[in-house]
């Protein structure tokens, strides 16, 4: 067996960097050191490595593969491995973009680490440095008995290991479920983020065990979390029944989109949500693992905090995505921001696009109140390149960006962004909103309904409780509905 001893240098500083590396041997098998923490779920086979690392090998020619973040190029060699003997590699890695330096920093709001897991501290320093996270928001659970191996972390901000300007956030992800089989999806699921402590109940209903019963609502531990200066972000589950409810009463920040991959109910949702006159900015997230290379960029004027990153992701100066970099500009205003329109005579606007990626991008979009208002579209893709429209705002509303490519990454995803909405006044509703009104009203009755024949509550009370909040909620979209 020959020895492949590998340095990770960042290319102009030649400080060392951690990366994930995968090495491919002759025979076409994935070669780690022994001991080492290596990557899970349906990604492409990589270990961790902390700058340097040693690798036995069969003769014959190997593949190496090295990979930091999303501003880091790739770096793909193959080299010789003798019968024999040590291969010495300098494998320098060469940042494409460097956001921090424009003053965006990225985060993964949404992780958890499952039962199995045996080394979490050393896999969250590795994930935060690997995937080069800047903000890393992990979160204590709850299913039954299951002891997630993120559970024994202490709800609260701690020290990062290596990099004291970073953030390793343990929050808290509060849920609730239904029976498997029933046709509802449950109340949904929400993080809470930046918690001085735990908030309880961490579940209700079957994800505590059969008997429990669905209460409290979810909006009483986005209560508790905001009581304690803490922010509310809904992830995934864009079903959930109790997500048009917590918007209506303005109990949810922002919403995780692509967590951990593209679901259509979560772009519904946020769409409709937006479309109601909803201020939700997105965020993105990799939930059960690091199984994605899924962030959410904040902009900060000033210089890095986790207060001050929090507060533009509430504010909405966000974007998300898997590489690509995307920005927005509506007259000017970047996301998050309002335009009052209501003296404007043509009600119009000027929206710019401009992108760049490392990955070719094949479609650029302008979106208005869940509408393709402009766009372009390329069989080659690019990686830089600007798109302008001038759109007309008649009506009350938003504007976003999206783009996407069909180059995959070694997560097997291909690439995305999304920008956060501008928004739109101008007095008047278009039939967007009308349409979007009416879906939730559809489904909160649909909702009440279950709560009414099929929720189980220890009290009448509860149950009447839950009760008259969906039909606050169902009010609120009805008034809509109507105009």
């Amino acid at each position: 067996m020959g020895t492949l001893a590998g340095t990770i240098v960042d290319a102009p500083s030649g400080n060392p960097l951690a990366a994930k590396v995968s090495v491919q041997g002759s025979g076409g098998l994935f070669h780690a050191p022994e001991g080492a923490i290596e990557t899970v779920g349906t990604t492409n086979p990589f270990f961790y490595a902390d700058g340097t690392f040693v690798v036995d090998l069969p003769r014959g020619q190997a593949d190496v593969r090295v990979e930091r973040g999303t501003e880091y190029a790739p770096l793909h060699l193959t080299v010789k491995v003798p019968l024999k003997g040590i291969v010495n590699l300098s494998l320098p890695l060469q940042r494409w973009i460097s956001l921090n330096e424009q003053g965006w920093y990225p985060g993964n709001t949404h992780i958890h680490y499952r039962e199995f897991e045996t080394r979490p501290e050393e896999r969250l320093r590795f994930d935060s440095e690997v995937e080069d996270l800047t903000v890393t928001v992990i979160s204590i659970l709850q299913q039954q008995e299951l002891a997630y191996a993120t559970n024994r972390f202490p709800v609260g901000e701690m020290a990062h290991p290596t990099r004291p300007h970073w953030v390793l956030d343990v929050g808290e992800e509060t849920r609730h479920n239904a029976v498997l089989g029933d046709s509802s999806s449950g109340y949904g699921h929400v993080m809470l983020v930046r918690l001085q402590e735990q908030v309880d109940p961490l579940s209700r209903g079957v994800l505590v065990d059969d008997s429990d019963p669905d209460y409290p609502p979810l909006i009483d531990a986005c209560d508790a979390a905001r009581s304690q200066g803490g922010v509310v972000i809904w992830c995934h589950n864009g079903w959930g029944m109790e997500a048009p409810i917590a918007a209506s009463l303005n109990r949810i920040d922002a919403l995780n989109l692509f967590d951990p991959y593209w679901l259509d109910t979560e772009y519904d949702l946020w769409y409709h949500l937006l479309n109601c006159g909803f201020k939700l900015p997105a965020s993105t997230g990799s939930d059960w693992f690091i199984c994605s290379a899924n962030r959410v960029y904040t902009h900060l004027e000033d210089s890095f905090t986790y207060d001050r990153w929090l507060e533009t992701l509430r504010a909405g100066r966000s974007y998300i995505t898997n590489g690509p970099v995307l920005e927005l500009k509506v007259d000017g205003c970047s996301p998050g921001k309002s335009l009052d329109l209501h003296t404007r005579q043509p009600k119009q606007v000027s929206a710019e696009v401009r992108w760049q990626a490392h990955r070719p991008i094949e479609s650029v979009e302008i979106i208005m109140n869940g509408t393709v208002v402009a766009g372009e579209q390329t069989a080659s893709g690019s990686t830089e390149g600007k798109l302008n429209a001038t759109v007309a705002a008649p009506n009350d509303g938003w504007i976003a960006a999206r783009c996407s490519g069909k180059s995959r990454d070694s997560y097997g995803h291909a690439q995305w962004a999304h920008t956060s909405p501008v928004y739109l006044k101008t007095g008047s509703k278009d039939s967007a909103t009308r349409k979007s009104a009416q879906f939730f009203v559809n489904r909160i009755e649909r909702s009440l309904q279950w709560i009414t024949e099929k929720g189980r509550f220890e009290e009448a009370a509860h149950r009447q409780r839950m009760q008259q909040l969906f039909r606050e909620g169902r009010g609120a979209f009805l008034r809509l509905a109507q105009g």
